[in-house]
């Protein structure tokens, strides 16, 4: 599994909406991003699942990004 660390989703990247880990969500922030395999594989068509982490609630998913166009940043560590 490649860890992303941002989306940009929408069909022209300079108007989209960007998601990336770290962002401010209400009293949380976004913790992972991860592509749905089960689902490609399953559906054939992509679903990005954007989790948050809430200080009172822990872990949870917030939202599922489908079937969109999307602009994936891969968290490279060199």
């Amino acid at each position: 599994m490649q860890l992303i660390r941002k989306i940009i989703v929408g069909q022209n990247p300079k108007d989209a909406m960007a998601y990336f880990v770290g962002m401010n969500v209400g009293n949380g922030k976004v913790s992972t991003i991860v592509l749905d395999e089960e689902h490609l594989v399953r559906y054939n068509n992509k679903r990005y699942l954007i989790y948050i982490e809430d200080p009172k609630e822990g872990t949870m998913l917030w939202k599922s990004v489908d079937n969109m166009p999307c602009v994936a940043e891969f968290d490279c560590r060199f």
